[in-house]
């Protein structure tokens, strides 16, 4: 072919043909994975080509009068000699033109939004319905209510009989494997001698690590899940959903594909027929595009899935600008891209022949690596699950944080209201305090000298005449040893002249007893410890006692 100019058919169609330069007055030139091949074969055929973009902008379908359009109907017109896009080989067009060796594997894959991420602040309570919770903050006041009733009754048993010889204790059988109960379920070693509280708090220990068991391996599942970027991960959970509506270009290969899958009787999965039946309504005018870069947009906009080539819209995917699109599920196909040429052309061997060569020295490796990287800007993993978890952020713990707010807000509240509350009770009661403090050292007080005052009172109504007269003795009321001594007048009254001391000191006592008054705090008025009764004589004339010691006083 040296020396052989050949005229290049094509359509645009990112990464495989794509516009590089437009400069006015000059031909288009063109790049994209399809013209790097293309340079390639003819840099080693040694042929040069002339390019130009077909006019109805197809690939090539069979019209119902027989006819042909797209890049294929320039082929069979012969208005071009070969063409280079991505093309994809099937029996219908092989029928009709030939093909080179595919220097692509060909799927279909889907092209998705990739969801929004919700922001639930309380989703670390999802695991459980709210009904769940609910009963298991009832059950709490419930158990807490039956183990203080458990545990008075026990304490009231207990305080009515002492603990029998063989009554449970640490070191008994039964306590032991307690312990060892408690200490299964993740609980205290604390023993329990009461066997109804032990049955209840058995009983929690196990409620709880149910429910904690539970949730912590719903929480890893719901948390596993919403990690997973699309449910839509295959054809049939495409088909099985009602929220997005799919399609794909009318008239083109994957649209034949999907009526061939969808309309083979043989076919075993129901979910094309499904898809076929989305797809052709109103002959594909409700749900399929014209071209791939409508597609593209429609899914951008609106919720929308589109099915095409896998290649083409993995390339979409990576060069997206927001990053906001990806691509799942895959066809399995035999089918690949290929050169196009005129039916019986002698150039198909060459083709054929330089692509296998392309293949063995990896070169065709190279340049798919050089329009669809492993790694850029965008994503492309976010098909699937990832295979290493992502941290939880932090909207995440939001309602935990709020939770634990408010309960600190709450004993904040509280610890006020408790603060307030004492304040108040000392309030009301300080005052009556302070009054039954000196309402004491009152009563303290006159006690003294009511005492003192009797002792003096009941002497000076006795007449002395001398010291020939008789001791009295007057005991002092409150316990102690003294006596009061007088010498007796002569001119006492018989009957009492006859007295004794004993019986005058008895007469005495008892009358200081009935001086006593009961105090305001419900005790008797107490002598003055410091002071106690000692003998005295009475001197008719001699100072009073208040005189003497400045200390003793009538008055408060």
């Amino acid at each position: 072919m040296q020396g052989v100019t050949v005229k290049v058919v094509t359509l645009l169609e990112d990464p495989f043909v794509m516009v590089a330069e437009n400069i006015l007055g000059q031909p288009k030139r063109y790049k994209g994975f399809s013209i790097d091949v293309l340079d390639a074969l003819a840099k080693s055929l040694g042929f040069k080509y002339d390019i130009y973009q077909v006019s109805d902008s197809k690939y090539g379908s069979q019209l119902p009068n027989g006819s042909w359009n797209g890049m294929i109907g320039d082929l069979i017109n012969k208005k071009a000699d070969i063409a280079v896009s991505a093309l994809t080989i099937t029996p219908e067009r092989e029928s009709v033109v030939d093909f080179s060796k595919r220097y692509l594997d060909y799927s279909v894959g889907i092209l998705l939004r990739k969801p929004v991420e919700r922001l639930d602040m309380f989703s670390l309570l999802a695991p459980f319905e709210p009904s769940v919770w609910a009963c298991v903050a009832a059950s709490i006041p419930v158990v807490g209510v039956l183990i203080f009733l458990l545990n008075r009754l026990h304490a009231l048993r207990n305080s009515n009989s002492q603990n029998a010889p063989g009554q449970s204790g640490p070191g008994s059988l039964h306590s032991a494997i307690w312990i060892v109960y408690g200490a299964f379920l993740q609980q205290g070693d604390g023993v329990i001698s009461s066997v109804a509280l032990r049955i209840v708090m058995g009983s929690w220990w196990l409620f709880t690590l149910i429910v904690c068991s539970s949730y912590t391996a719903n929480l890893a599942a719901y948390l596993t899940v919403s990690r997973m970027d699309h449910h839509i991960r295959t054809f049939q959970d495409l088909s099985a959903q009602m929220d997005l509506s799919y399609g794909t270009v009318r008239d083109s290969a994957v649209y034949d594909y999907f009526r061939h899958k969808g309309t083979n009787p043989l076919e075993q999965d129901s979910a094309y027929a499904e898809l076929w039946r989305t797809i052709s309504k109103n002959q594909g005018r409700d749900y399929s595009v014209s071209s791939p870069s409508e597609g593209i947009k429609k899914v951008k906009k609106s919720s929308f899935a589109f099915l095409w080539d896998k290649a083409v819209l993995e390339y979409a995917a990576l060069s997206d600008d927001d990053c906001s699109l990806t691509v799942s599920g895959s066809s399995q196909s035999s089918k690949g891209y290929g050169i196009a040429l005129q039916h019986g052309s002698p150039y198909r061997d060459l083709f054929s022949q330089r692509i296998l060569e392309l293949q063995e020295r990896g070169d065709l490796d190279v340049l798919t690596q050089k329009w669809w990287p492993l790694s850029g800007r965008c994503d492309l993993s976010l098909s699937g699950a990832h295979p290493v978890g992502r941290s939880l952020k932090l909207h995440s713990f939001t309602g935990v944080f709020c939770i634990l707010a408010a309960g600190l807000l709450l004993a904040c509240i509280v610890a006020a209201l408790e603060a307030w509350w004492r304040n108040y009770s000392c309030r009301g009661h300080t005052p009556k305090e302070d009054k039954e403090v000196n309402l004491e050292q009152v009563h303290r007080r006159i006690t003294s000298l009511l005492d003192e005052d009797l002792a003096h009172k009941q002497l000076s109504y006795l007449p002395g005449d001398g010291p020939s007269s008789s001791t009295l003795p007057l005991p002092h009321h409150g316990g102690g040893g003294g006596t009061l001594g007088r010498p007796l007048p002569p001119s006492l009254p018989p009957a009492l002249s006859h007295l004794s001391a004993s019986h005058l000191s008895g007469h005495l006592t008892g009358a200081l007893q009935q001086c006593k008054h009961r105090a305001p705090n419900g005790g008797l008025f107490r002598q003055s410890p410091g002071k106690s009764a000692v003998p005295m004589s009475y001197q008719q004339g001699a100072p009073r006692p208040e005189a003497m010691d400045p200390t003793h006083s009538t008055s408060i």
